[in-house]
Formats: C-alpha cells, sequence, structure tokens
C-alpha cells in the first residue's frame, strides 16, 4: 500500500497525555490522580435508569430518531433557563448543545482561528484545549499566573508590545490544572483589554458549579456588553462524563455558525442521550445532587491536601483550590515530575498522576504536576499520597 499523503495540519496531531491519562484510570493496579475524573460511586445511576427506560419504552420514536443539529429543543430550552437563573443571562437561540465541551474547544477553533494567528492561554492551560487548537495550526502566547489567575496586567504590557491575539482562552474557576480562580477585578481587565485590542474571549466554566467555599465571581459571559465572550459549560463534572453533553453560549451568530461546524462534523449529539438529560432535569434535583458532589469533593481535596503536607517533603507546594478536581503540586527547580513518574511512582508505588511540562503552551517546566482529589476513594488517596511522598523525600535527599 503506498503511503498516505497527509495535511499539513497532521504534523500538529500527535500522541499525548490525554490517552496515557485514559490508560491509567482502565489499569486496576494503578492507583490513578492523573484524568480528571469525578467520583464514579456519586453518579445518579438509579435515577438515570429510571429516565432512559422512559426515554426507550415510552418515547422511543422521538428519542432514538435524528434530531436538529442544535440539539434537542427541549433540552435546549431548560439549559437556557438554567444558566440563567445561575447569573448568566441566555436566550435558547444564544444556547448550542455540544458532544461535551471539549467540542466547543474544536469548533471555536475552527471558526475563529488561522495557521499563525495568535492564541492566549494561561500558563499553565488544560492540555484538551492546546490539542484541540493544534490542528489550526496558531501561535501561542502564555500568560503567568498566581493565586488571583491569569496576570491581566502581564497580557496588558504584551498587547501594548505588539502581540495582537485572534483568541483568548480561559478557565476561570479552579482552572485545569491549577485550581486557581481569576478575580471579578481581573474579569473586568480582561474584558477591557479584549475591547481595546479586538479579541474574542473563550471562556470554559466546566467546574464552575462545584466550588465549595468562597463567593463566586461574575462569569465573564455575564459581564459580557458586546458579545465578545463564547461560554462553555458541560453536564461531565456536575452529572456524568459518559453522556458527553456539553453547551456553548455566544450571541445568535456565533451559535449559527458553530451550528453549521457541528452538522459538519457529527450531525448533531445523541438522541437519547439528550432526552435522558433532559428527562433528569425535569423529574429530578440536578442543583441537590451537584450539592453532594461539592460536599465529597471538598472532603476528598481537604484529605490529600492533608496527606501532601504529612507525607511530601516541605519544598513541595501545592495549591488549595475553593472548587474543581485539582491540585497542583510544585516540586523544587530542577525536580523532574515526569522522569520521577517514568522511573519511581508507576513501578515502586503503583500511582499515577500527570508530568506538568505538557500544560505549558510555550516553555516547559518540568518542576510541576497536577493531581485529581475527586476520582479515588478516601482510602485509596491515603494509601497513594503516602507512598508518593515516600518517594519524593528519598529521591529529593538522594537524587
Amino acid at each position: 500500500m503506498p503511503p498516505l499523503h497527509f495535511a499539513q495540519r497532521m504534523d500538529h496531531v500527535q500522541p499525548n497525555a490525554i490517552g496515557e491519562l485514559l490508560k491509567f484510570g482502565a489499569d486496576p493496579e494503578l492507583i490513578s490522580f492523573a484524568g480528571g475524573y469525578p467520583d464514579g460511586t456519586l453518579f445518579p445511576t438509579r435515577q438515570l435508569n429510571e429516565v432512559f427506560q422512559v426515554a426507550i419504552l415510552e418515547r422511543g420514536a422521538q428519542s432514538l430518531q435524528y434530531t436538529v443539529s442544535d440539539g434537542d429543543p427541549k433540552l435546549r430550552n431548560q439549559l437556557a433557563a438554567r444558566v440563567t437563573r445561575l447569573g448568566t443571562p441566555c436566550a435558547v437561540e444564544n444556547l448550542l448543545i455540544l458532544q461535551g465541551s471539549q467540542q466547543g474547544l474544536d469548533l471555536v477553533a475552527k471558526m475563529l482561528v488561522d495557521p499563525g494567528d495568535i492564541i492566549v492561554t494561561e500558563s499553565p492551560t488544560f492540555l484538551g484545549a492546546l490539542i484541540a487548537f493544534n490542528p489550526c495550526q496558531p501561535r501561542y502566547v502564555g500568560i503567568a499566573m498566581d493565586e488571583h489567575g491569569m496576570k491581566t496586567d502581564e497580557l496588558e504590557r504584551q498587547l501594548k508590545a505588539g502581540v495582537r491575539p485572534k483568541l483568548l482562552y480561559t478557565i476561570p474557576e479552579f482552572q485545569n490544572p491549577s485550581g486557581v480562580t481569576m478575580t471579578a477585578e481581573r474579569r473586568a481587565h480582561l474584558l477591557a483589554l479584549a475591547k481595546t485590542y479586538d479579541f474574542t474571549i473563550l471562556e470554559d466554566t466546566a467546574y464552575r458549579e462545584l466550588r465549595y467555599s468562597g463567593e463566586a465571581p461574575p462569569t465573564l459571559k455575564s459581564m459580557d456588553s458586546e458579545g465578545r465572550v463564547i461560554m462553555l459549560g458541560s453536564f461531565s463534572k456536575i452529572l456524568a462524563p459518559g453522556l458527553r453533553l456539553g453547551w456553548a453560549v455566544a450571541t445568535a451568530e456565533v451559535i449559527g455558525r458553530l451550528g453549521l461546524l457541528k452538522l459538519a462534523a457529527d450531525t448533531q449529539c445523541s438522541t437519547l442521550n439528550m432526552a435522558a438529560a433532559s428527562l433528569f432535569m425535569e423529574r429530578h434535583d440536578l442543583d441537590g445532587h451537584v450539592q453532594v458532589l461539592r460536599a465529597a469533593y471538598l472532603r476528598k481535596k481537604e484529605l490529600m491536601l492533608d496527606m501532601v503536607r504529612r507525607h511530601f517533603p516541605q519544598e513541595v507546594r501545592c495549591t488549595d483550590p475553593d472548587g474543581g478536581l485539582f491540585t497542583w503540586l510544585t516540586f523544587p527547580r530542577g525536580f523532574d515530575t515526569a522522569r520521577f513518574l517514568r522511573e519511581q511512582a508507576l513501578g515502586k508505588a503503583k500511582v499515577a498522576f500527570v508530568p506538568g511540562a505538557g500544560f505549558f503552551p510555550q516553555q516547559e517546566e518540568a518542576n510541576h504536576a497536577r493531581f485529581n482529589f475527586s476520582g479515588q476513594p478516601d482510602e485509596m488517596i491515603i494509601k497513594g499520597m503516602a507512598a508518593l511522598g515516600a518517594l519524593a523525600k528519598e529521591q529529593m535527599a538522594h537524587p
């Protein structure tokens, strides 16, 4: 068979850590803190079983049929009302149902980004976003973060120096991977910069509802008076990731264009899954379920951070997020977390995590790691973090 002549964009589609994370999560011998897994024991399986039965047995003629590319009309109305109630005004024509919010990253990049265009991200940023953006062949500018989120003063300096982004991507709440939340003041500054320098903001709110403490700043979309913000949301962290359902909120024009790209990509999301999600929202208490998740994940976060403080070297620092699924560990400079994972953690402790280097869009930093605290039971958090901390102490004492 003669070799295929791949498109140039395939040079930017390479094996990546996401595939490895899924392998870690599927290995029963490993204690994996790698993937962004919610706690599977908290999935509302009884209620989901009920609504799927109704969708198939009572409404199968509709639930198993094709539907419109924008998404099931009833679910769109329900989500628009819910997004509005949670503080971001949204009409049904401003909402598109997606194959998870990951599809939104892909479609927005296809809609806006030409080869060579600049995408600004936080540094570090969500690895899955870089994977979605890379086929569009952008140039990246990473903006450093502190405990208050993206340093918008640094962004302003870059813009004044001549950087002209087409798109800025941010996870303002409980950022993946750092766990940090952007302050209201920086959100306002970011929007002012977008207006002055004419770029679009892609706001990823996948973790927003998983807040354990503190006041929630307004979404960027709710502060947006010019239609510059496209907001993504997801059922993956608040209901079940296997449904593969998310949504985009934007102007009607943007939603229409994203809908055309979605039609080309996959025609529509699963009619059955949309029907089940709609029935769940109609018959069950989604807000009450989210409250259960918040309490469970707060306990798990506090347990993991306690294990870091007790078992890891004192030089290792970790973020203490007000919500979400992740903490970000920073080791002393010179410590290579990818090498530590490969040579120590996987074999000796049977523990997996995500080395931090791949989360940086430009200059990689090897001394960080992302840990997910939501996906493992308490006893595995205790066992895995204690074993890993002991290895880290040994490694740092005898490098």
